[in-house]
C-alpha cells in the first residue's frame, strides 16, 4: 500500500541552504586574502613551501565556490526527470572538492621534488614570518568554524572544506618551523617540508573521496534515525511490530522509505487505510521522512493454538546463532500453511544453508503444515 507526500522546500531547508552559502562566502574571502599575501611573501623570499601554501588557499577558495554551486543545485525543486529532487548534487560537489584536493597534493609534490633536485636558498624576513603566523591563526579559526557549521547542517562539502582548512593551518605552522630551523642552524628543509605537506594533502583528499563515494553508493541508514522511526510507528496502539525499514537517501536529510507493520487480523480495509495514513503523516512530521510504502503483516488473534505455534517455532528458529529476527508470522488453519520472514546475519558462512536447516527443523516439528518462509534482509540496523 502506498502513500505519497509532496515534500516542499521547507523553511528549515531554506535556512540550511543560506547558512551553507554564507559560510562558503566567508571561506572564499578569507582564502583569497591569505593566498594573495602568501604568494607575495613566498615569491619574495624564494620559499616553495609558502608558495605551495598560497596555491592551496586558492584551491580552498575554489572548493567553497563549488560548495555554493552544489548547494544551489541541490535546492532545486523536483521535476519530471528527477522526481526525488536534486539533493545528491551536494555529494557530487563534495566529490569535486576531494578531487581538487588530490590535484593540489599531486601538483605540490611534483614541485617539491623539483626543488629537492634543484634547491634554492630561502631569504626570510621578520614581516613574512609574522604574516605566516597570522595566517596560521586565521586558518585554525576558519577551519573550526566551517567544520562546525558543516556538522550542524549536515553538509559534507563544508565538513571537507573545514578539515582542509585545518590541514592548511598545520602546513603553515610547519613552514614557520622550517623557517626557524633555517634561521637557527642554516639548514633549509623547504623542499622536504613541501613533500611532506603534499603527502598530507593527498591523504586528506583520498579520505574525503572515499567518504563521498560511500555516501553516493548508499550507506546503511543512521541507527538513531531508524530507531526513532520505529518508535514513532510503534506508538500507534494496534501496531505490534515494525520491520523491513528501508531508507533511501536523496541528499543530506532527504529520505524516502518503506516499512512493514504488524496489526491484528481483525482490521477492516477502512481501519487499515486510516492507520496507514496516520502513520505516514506522523513519520513525516517527526522525522522529515516520506514513507512511500507501508506493507502489512496480519497477526493471528483468534486462535490460542496459533499463538502456541508461534512461540514454539520462534524457539526453534532462534536456537541458531545467526538468526537475527523472525517476523510477519501468520497461520492459515483452513489451508494449513504458515508464513513468516527470517533475517539471517551476513556473518553466517552460508545464509542459504542456515535458511534450509531452519526450514527443515520447523517442517519436522509441524509436518502437516506447508511453510512459506522468506529469507529477508535487515537494511536499517547494525
Amino acid at each position: 500500500m502506498s502513500r505519497f507526500l509532496q515534500k516542499p522546500q521547507t523553511d528549515a531547508a531554506l535556512v540550511r541552504s543560506k547558512t551553507i552559502v554564507r559560510t562558503s562566502v566567508i571561506g572564499i574571502a578569507a582564502n583569497i586574502f591569505l593566498a594573495a599575501f602568501k604568494a607575495v611573501i613566498g615569491l619574495g623570499v624564494h620559499s616553495i613551501a609558502i608558495v605551495l601554501d598560497a596555491v592551496n588557499n586558492v584551491t580552498d577558495a575554489g572548493s567553497s565556490l563549488i560548495t555554493i554551486v552544489g548547494t544551489r543545485l541541490a535546492g532545486k525543486a523536483p521535476d519530471r526527470k528527477h522526481p526525488f529532487g536534486h539533493g545528491r548534487a551536494e555529494y557530487l560537489s563534495a566529490m569535486v572538492i576531494s578531487v581538487l584536493v588530490l590535484y593540489a597534493g599531486l601538483t605540490s609534490l611534483t614541485e617539491s621534488i623539483k626543488k629537492i633536485i634543484h634547491p634554492e636558498t630561502p631569504d626570510y624576513s621578520t614581516l613574512s614570518l609574522i604574516i605566516v603566523a597570522v595566517a596560521v591563526v586565521v586558518k585554525i579559526v576558519l577551519g573550526r568554524y566551517v567544520k562546525h557549521v558543516g556538522e550542524k547542517v549536515n553538509s559534507s562539502s563544508l565538513v571537507n572544506s573545514g578539515t582542509d582548512a585545518t590541514l592548511d593551518a598545520i602546513i603553515s605552522a610547519s613552514t614557520l618551523a622550517a623557517a626557524g630551523i633555517f634561521l637557527w642552524k642554516g639548514i633549509s628543509l623547504e623542499a622536504y617540508l613541501g613533500a611532506v605537506i603534499s603527502l598530507v594533502i593527498l591523504k586528506s583528499g583520498v579520505d574525503m573521496l572515499r567518504e563521498t563515494i560511500s555516501q553516493l553508493l548508499g550507506e546503511r541508514a543512521d541507527a538513531e534515525l531508524a530507531k526513532g522511526i520505529k518508535q514513532t510507528v510503534l506508538s500507534f496502539p494496534d501496531v505490534t511490530g515494525v520491520y523491513d525499514l528501508v531508507l533511501n537517501n536523496y541528499g543530506p536529510d532527504a529520505f524516502n522509505g518503506s516499512l512493514h507493520i504488524e496489526v491484528p487480523d481483525t482490521y477492516s480495509a477502512n481501519e487499515l487505510d486510516e492507520l496507514l495514513r496516520a502513520i505516514t503523516l506522523k513519520v513525516y512530521e517527526e522525522h522529515n521522512v516520506i514513507l512511500t510504502a507501508v506493507g502489512v503483516y496480519s497477526v493471528n488473534t483468534r486462535d490460542d493454538h496459533v499463538v502456541e505455534m508461534r512461540e514454539t517455532i520462534s524457539k526453534i528458529v532462534h536456537q541458531n546463532e545467526f538468526v537475527l529476527q523472525m517476523h510477519g508470522f501468520y497461520v492459515n488453519e483452513e489451508k494449513k500453511n504458515v508464513r513468516f520472514d527470517l533475517i539471517i546475519s551476513f556473518d553466517a558462512p552460508d545464509r542459504q544453508k542456515v535458511y534450509r536447516e531452519i526450514l527443515a527443523q520447523v517442517q519436522a516439528a509441524y509436518p502437516d503444515y506447508t511453510f512459506a518462509v522468506v529469507l529477508d534482509t535487515d537494511f536499517s540496523e547494525s
